[in-house]
């Protein structure tokens, strides 16, 4: 597996691992720490990086465009199986929810935007933002233990709650958490 000479690390080594474990396939939806699916606990509670993609129109995007809105950032790959029974449900997800004031933000960390592109293909429209990161930055800051990890941050851009992995069964507790969010954060 090659990779590009700007990217970072940690990055790399996020591939690798996550690329021979096969990605995770058992989810985790917690408060952080503690749970089945591991990560940092850290995180939660803690104000959401600064992080910049490009959308796959090629604008850029920055989670702190975000505030005021419940986001779901969610961080991928076309080659993760649980990223591929993950991404239309979050989908369903925005579908449902945008009007509340939610968002999902879906981060591709595909080093080749023709694999996103083939993945997206087989949906014909996308309710939630997708952008591509070839370089693996937002793996560099978030540093995500598992294949996909989702990650929801408040409307004040603080991450609420952090779900390592994915399973079918964590998507009625994600929709959960955003609609409670974005009900507890009304602006009137």
């Amino acid at each position: 597996m090659g990779f590009n000479g700007g990217m970072g690390y940690r990055a790399a080594l996020l591939v690798i691992t996550v690329g021979l474990a096969g990605c995770a396939t058992a989810g985790s939806v917690g408060g952080g720490g503690g749970g089945g699916g591991g990560g940092d606990g850290r995180q939660v509670g803690s104000p959401a990086p600064e992080i910049t993609v490009q959308r796959m129109s090629g604008k850029s995007v920055s989670v702190s465009s975000y505030r005021g809105q419940v986001l779901l950032l969610d961080v991928w790959a076309s080659w993760c199986g649980p990223c591929k029974q993950e991404l239309p449900m979050l989908d369903d997800i925005a579908a449902r929810l945008r009007g509340k004031g939610v968002e999902v933000l879906a981060v591709s960390v595909d080093q080749d935007r023709d694999n996103v592109v083939k993945f997206l293909g087989s949906r014909g429209r996308w309710a939630l933002t997708i952008a591509h990161d070839p370089r693996g930055e937002i793996a560099d800051r978030l540093q995500p233990e598992k294949m996909p990890t989702s990650y929801i941050i408040d409307r004040e851009g603080i991450i609420r709650y952090v779900n390592y992995g994915f399973v079918p069964s964590d998507a009625p507790t994600i929709e959960r958490r955003l609609a409670d969010l974005a009900g507890a954060g009304k602006r009137h």
